[in-house]
């Protein structure tokens, strides 16, 4: 199969298997390119942040797992269990960014990055390819049925299946993107390992395996099929497939409350790819119900969702205001891809044109979350964009973070050409569809067909196509739904058309083009207020599909430093939180709020908002897009109140922080058990050990022990304090610190639901512990350690 029918079937996300009816393909990168704007900005740094990386030390896990020598690896997560992530992400990475600016530089980075790869699957002659630490125990164990699987830990191995997913991909993208045969070959070489590791799995061991979070492996084996036409892969897809996720969501079922977004997200891409490949009506409704589920009920105004890496109840949004760790990028760009799925597949339905929900939900998440999550200058990557106002985020620095969110970061600024523009290729007529709005030139070879998109979108109302050649087509122009019916115009050659769309709709103009032609847009904005899902009293205040944010300084005087380390929370805004009754209230909630914003001259997408917003030091405040906020304390969301009113607000709202923040300030360091990326960060062991939720809490027990590291940098530790629920009454365990028992529980029954009790911590196993102690939980014998639902070390 050539290259070009290899990237056709992986857009169209369909196998060889089982022929496809899906017509319409996104247009692929290397035949758009970017024009001046923010988005061919943040490519370029993103370029130079890609090969600022040292490539050797990318390659040194992989190295060290076939017994080659190595250099040192990178520190964070590449040296602390998930060793060889960010390596398969740098090839994607690389791959794209090829694509998109046949760059040479970056494809000889690339070509090299593989040839090493390939000596150490070589070199280990199974077809494995992996820099997960000491794994062989691990595959053995779990080849003969022997599993042991966490949220987060198959074999006390951090999440391998998910660190072995991104060298998938990795092989995957080097060969669709960049032509690299080598590359194909060992994708299916791994593949293959695969299929002899789990041949003898039964499909209960297999759906075991799958309590672990394991990236789009299901995905992965898809994309394998299409490439190669063997349906072996196909059916190891579905046997990746975690049936706990998929069978309420068939059930049109929403079970996704406490359970960890960005596990759940790249499962639902393998369901839709596994629908499309072998026309699995139920599975797509499935994938389809996820989707809208997410968007309609669980997303906040950039497109993001989670807190703490979680999805919270929908009713009830007070966690994304009042905690610092707001929507993961890692889940923003992950339903982006799932966004692209549907959104293709869509044509085939109704009306034979795509569905516009998900172009108005792919446009607000690129420019609000996407775009904002990169620095300008530096290319740093952002991990959590906190809603709660006056916060703010940290970026990574290209040597000291190794995050999941850089990972897929440095991903997502290489392919911002990827959703622009869509072709039908099966119609008699070609047909073109404009999807976004963003500075771009199109040449489509094989029809003949090119056009230039001249735009200053969103900083101006107009986007203009300029016809390259000459040939009959049809150009179906998207009418937004955040345009008000009747005020969109459309002018070809400067003669006006009359529009009969609504918004919402495609365009369609069809005619013999001629070099030279024109078509201009004008797409009038008008700011508006947005609610939170759940109908609380806060509001985001947007322009068009742009959400504006006010930079805040609740602190006179204070210095924030806005990089992270190399820490293992450092992807964390950790500074100082500023109380909810210091927030901005907004002073109206209505047209009149809105009318009485003003436009600042000489500043695109800038409103003066004096007067109109309360808070500390705001008395000039502007409204600016939120994806140019960077290094500044923020607000997004903010409450309402009239200006009556604000005193008795502010009063309410300092109550109920009260003593949440005194309490924060006493703690030095807190694990969220039952969590994924809390247990992660503090070094979860344990033995038979369970984790659930119960009336919205994330819970850990074991019926033998389990165990954190807590850090107490300056030795301020005073008390433990451990939170428990009443309906765990009568279980007996050991809290051990550093191997000292601390405390003799012998029984967890409270009549609360949820209560807590304080341990004191003895001086001198403060003095001896030089700040960092390991937290044991170990059962008495037939009992149960736990259920533990928080630990916080005190000061």
């Amino acid at each position: 199969m050539n290259l070009v029918s290899s990237l056709r079937l992986f857009t169209l996300g369909v196998s060889l298997c089982v022929a496809s009816a899906q017509a319409l393909e996104l247009a692929p990168t290397r035949d758009v390119q970017l024009l001046d704007s923010p988005f061919l900005q943040a490519q370029n740094t993103n370029k130079e942040y890609l090969l600022a990386f040292d490539a050797e030390k990318m390659l040194a896990p992989f190295r060290r797992e076939a017994g080659l020598p190595f250099k040192e690896t990178y520190g964070n997560w590449e040296s602390t269990g998930l060793d060889g992530h960010m390596g398969g992400h740098y090839v994607t990475a690389l791959a794209l960014l090829y694509a998109a600016t046949q760059d040479k530089l970056v494809l000889e980075r690339l070509n090299y990055v593989i040839a090493e790869l390939k000596k150490c699957q070589d070199k280990l002659g199974t077809g494995y390819l992996g820099g997960i630490p000491d794994s062989n125990k691990m595959w053995s164990e779990i080849a003969r049925g022997d599993i042991r699987a966490d949220n987060f830990s198959t074999n006390e191995r951090w999440v391998p299946w998910y660190n072995l997913h991104k060298i998938y991909a990795g092989l995957r993208d080097a060969y669709l993107y960049a032509g690299n045969e080598d590359a194909k070959n060992m994708l299916v070489r791994l593949s293959d390992w695969t299929i002899e590791l789990t041949k003898k799995l039964s499909p209960e061991q297999m759906q075991t395996m799958l309590r672990t979070e394991h990236g789009g492996m299901n995905e992965v084996f898809v994309d394998v099929a299409s490439i190669t036409g063997d349906k072996k892969y196909l059916q190891l897809a579905e046997a990746f497939s975690h049936q706990a996720i998929l069978q309420p969501l068939q059930k049109q079922q929403d079970q996704l409350t406490g359970l960890h977004a960005n596990t759940q997200i790249p499962k639902i891409i393998g369901f839709k790819k596994v629908a499309d490949a072998t026309h699995n009506e139920s599975w797509d409704k499935a994938a389809e119900f996820f989707w809208q589920t997410v968007v309609d009920k669980r997303t906040v105004a950039i497109g993001g969702n989670s807190v703490k890496e979680h999805f919270h109840d929908s009713n009830d949004f007070t966690p994304m205001i009042e905690d610092v760790e707001g929507p993961e990028t890692c889940n923003t760009y992950n339903m982006l891809k799932l966004t692209q799925l549907l959104y293709l597949s869509s044509a085939d339905k109704g009306e034979h044109t795509p569905a516009m929900k998900y172009v108005d939900y792919y446009e607000r998440a690129v420019y609000n979350h996407i775009l904002s999550s990169q620095h300008p200058h530096t290319g740093g990557l952002v991990y959590f964009t906190s809603m709660r106002p006056n916060h703010y985020r940290v970026y990574s620095q290209v040597h000291d973070a190794m995050w999941c969110c850089v990972g897929s970061g440095i991903e997502s600024h290489s392919k911002y050409a990827e959703f622009i523009y869509a072709r039908d290729l099966d119609k008699k007529l070609p047909e073109i569809f404009v999807n976004l709005f963003i500075p771009s030139r199109l040449n489509w070879a094989e029809q003949g067909i090119s056009l230039t998109q001249n735009t200053q979108f969103p900083d101006a109302e107009t986007t203009e196509f300029v016809i390259e050649s000459s040939k009959r087509f049809r150009l179906q122009l998207r009418y937004p739904q955040w345009v008000e019916q009747g005020v969109l115009q459309l002018r070809v050659n400067g003669k006006t058309i009359k529009v009969k769309q609504q918004p919402g709709e495609f365009i369609a103009l069809e005619r013999r083009w001629k070099k030279g032609d024109k078509v201009e847009l004008v797409l009038p904005m008008k700011p508006r207020l947005e609610k939170l899902p759940d109908g609380s009293n806060y509001y985001a205040v947007l322009y068009g599909p742009i959400v504006l944010a006010a930079k805040t300084q609740p602190f006179n005087g204070e210095k924030v430093n806005y990089f992270s380390d190399d820490s293992r929370m450092g992807h964390i805004a950790s500074g100082q939180v500023c109380p909810l009754e210091a927030a901005p209230f907004l002073l109206g909630n209505s047209d009149e709020f809105i009318q009485q914003l003003k436009p600042v001259a000489g500043k695109p997408l800038t409103f003066n908002a004096s007067g109109l917003i309360n808070g500390q030091n705001l008395q000039q405040i502007e409204l600016v897009p939120f994806f140019r906020v960077h290094e500044s304390r923020y607000a997004l969301y903010m409450p309402y109140s009239t200006a009556a009113d604000i005193e008795k607000a502010r009063a309410n709202a300092a109550a109920e922080e009260k003593a949440r923040l005194a309490l924060q300030a006493k703690t030095i360091d807190q694990v969220a058990p039952g969590e994924q990326q809390p247990e992660s960060d503090h070094f979860y062991k344990g033995e038979q050990a369970e984790a659930g939720l119960y009336n919205g809490r994330h819970w850990r027990h074991s019926r033998a022990w389990f165990s954190y590291e807590l850090n107490d940098k300056n030795q301020e530790a005073k008390t433990l304090q451990i939170t428990y629920a009443g309906i765990d009454s009568g279980r007996k365990f050991e809290i051990q610190l550093n191997g000292v028992v601390i405390a003799k529980v012998e029984s967890t029954g409270n009549t609360q639901e949820f209560f807590t009790v304080d341990y004191p911590i003895p001086a001198e196993l403060v003095k001896k512990a030089k700040g960092k102690y390991t937290l044991k939980f170990v059962a008495a014998p037939d009992s149960i350690a736990g259920g533990i639902y928080g630990v916080r070390l005190l000061r």
